[in-house]
């Protein structure tokens, strides 16, 4: 290279680091000058690119206008056949090297898929799939004339929408700097402002693309949008009056099949020689009763029960009196139990139309006595213990208090009521026990009711030693819930928990007639769980 030449080549970078700098400063004909100097420091340059070229661009020069955009095609011509190169090479570098897509961002796959007439809507997932699939399908035969023929009217769908977006105004352009070309070497470099639209011409371009185009067979367009479709379990239709009657799990097991009580639950007992029990976490049993959908009246006329046991009435010792004259008539035995540490908070209670022949509150245990957690009942064949379980909490705070103290009292207590008679412990007992019983099992390793430490303890302290979880016994596949949570919606699409449980004495386990979830009862977080047990 002369000493001429090398001067040409550092003006040239430095006026195009002036106008990277200050891309809004110059003007249509500043910017044709540019280009010129750019191509003409190069060397293999064409004398006849060169000077079409300067012809074209010493004309906008002198006249600064929009003249001759519609009537002088030289510069489009120019224009169509570079795009036409480049595509040309960059389809031929993807098509050697796959891979590459895979690297492309989603605005690179997207202005690539637009460059050869294929759609670009969807995700980096989609468009990655519908540029291998028009690669793989130029690899199966559509020649290069076909090709040139789809990327070079793209090409005039772009020249049509810049000259006609620059006969309505100049400020709304689309300016296009190509500093390089496939002699230059240099990197390409484009800014694009706010483009108006021309929808006639685009009308017009749209038509000659959609003849164009290879026409697919049937078979073949809906194989690709089998493809193209979404394949996620996140993404699960539900019918919404009755989620629950789908199988809805992160990671279902062969085998496992959703809970309908429906369809799944036994004929009822035409004998009188049984009761049923219900329990329901209320989550606020004054709001409950306000509650304007199924109502607690029809949940008893509906189900007959003959003992309900509520957790989290988060009642105070005042309120009482007055929730019990909301009671259903026949119920007249209730006993309830409140927090005294925290007001407003926790509290359990047990209505039965059967009489017990003795109540007591608590485990006996000052430290575990104070949140109003346990009422225990005695009937002439059995315990009933209802109690709600403290939750491990956020951060796990009482995750020690509850796995090292507050399990393996429940658990003694109820086994000192076993040496007189069996026992059925039932409740809000703040515990997924196994993998079925959590919706997400691999998203809630570390959350309070699904951590290793809750699920040991609630198999050493309960299930080893002798109680029954009726439930997971008489439906060892079914996947049913008991709790969603209000923040994510969980109800509606029927992501939830088994937390709230029927256990029972193993010596009355093949007693029990039905364990039974009742998923259609609104009005808390929560829904009931029912036993029928034959005495």
């Amino acid at each position: 290279m002369n000493l001429q030449a090398l001067q040409i080549g550092v003006k040239s970078f430095i006026n195009l680091s002036s106008f990277a700098a200050r891309p809004r400063s110059l003007k249509t004909g500043q910017l044709g000058s540019l280009r010129l100097r750019v191509m003409s420091s190069k060397r293999g340059v064409s004398s006849s690119t060169k000077s079409a070229a300067a012809a074209s661009f010493v004309d906008d020069k002198k006249d600064n206008k929009l003249k001759g955009m519609s009537g002088d095609c030289s510069e489009d011509v120019l224009i169509e056949e570079s795009c036409w190169k480049v595509q040309s090479v960059k389809f031929q570098s993807i098509k050697d090297d796959p891979a590459k897509i895979e690297a492309m961002t989603v605005q690179e796959l997207r202005a690539t898929l637009r460059k050869f007439g294929v759609p670009t809507k969807g995700r980096k997932g989609d468009l990655v799939f519908a540029l291998k699939h028009f690669m793989g399908k130029k690899k199966d035969g559509e020649n290069s004339q076909e090709l040139e023929e789809r990327v070079s009217i793209n090409s005039l769908k772009n020249i049509s929408l810049q000259k006609n977006t620059k006969r309505t105004s100049e400020e709304s352009c689309i300016v296009s700097i190509d500093t390089v070309s496939e002699v230059s070497g240099f990197k390409k470099s484009k800014r694009r402002m706010k483009q108006s639209p021309v929808e006639d011409e685009i009308v017009n371009v749209d038509t000659e693309i959609a003849t164009t185009k290879r026409k697919l067979s049937n078979t073949e367009i809906a194989t690709t949008k089998r493809k193209l479709s979404i394949k996620t379990d996140d993404l699960i239709t539900l019918p919404q009056a009755e989620p629950w009657t789908v199988l809805a799990h992160k990671k279902p097991q062969k085998g496992w099949i959703p809970y309908n009580p429906r369809t799944i639950r036994p004929a009822p007992l035409t004998d009188g020689n049984s009761v049923k029990l219900m329990s329901w976490n209320v989550n606020g049993l004054r709001a409950l009763l306000k509650f304007e959908g199924f109502s607690a009246l029809e949940l008893a006329q509906r189900e007959n029960f003959d003992v309900l046991c509520l957790q989290e009435t988060k009642l105070q010792d005042k309120d009482v009196d007055s929730v019990k004259q909301c009671l259903i008539d026949g119920y007249e035995n209730s006993f309830w139990t409140c927090s005294n540490a925290k007001l407003g908070y926790s509290g359990t209670a047990i209505i039965s139309r059967i009489k017990p022949l003795s109540v007591c509150y608590g485990l006996g245990i000052p430290d575990h006595d104070s949140e109003g957690r346990v009422v225990t009942a005695e009937f002439d064949s059995f315990y009933l213990v209802n109690t709600y379980v403290p939750n491990s909490g956020d951060g796990l705070k009482r995750l020690s208090y509850r796995t090292t103290q507050w399990d393996p009292s429940l658990s003694n207590y109820m086994k000192e009521l076993e040496k007189s008679k069996p026992v059925i412990l039932t409740g809000d007992l703040n515990c997924a026990h196994q993998e079925i019983d959590i919706y997400n099992p691999a998203g809630n390793k570390r959350s309070a009711g699904f951590t290793e430490e809750e699920r040991r303890s609630f198999g050493s302290n309960f299930l080893s030693k002798g109680f029954v979880d009726t439930f997971r016994k008489q439906h060892p596949n079914a996947v049913g819930y008991t709790y969603w949570g209000y923040r994510h919606g969980g109800r509606k699409t029927n992501r939830g928990w088994r937390l709230d449980y029927f256990l029972v004495s193993e010596s009355i386990a093949d007693d029990v007639h039905d364990s039974y979830i009742a998923p259609d009862v609104n009005g808390s977080d929560h829904c009931p769980i029912g036993l029928v047990l034959k005495v």
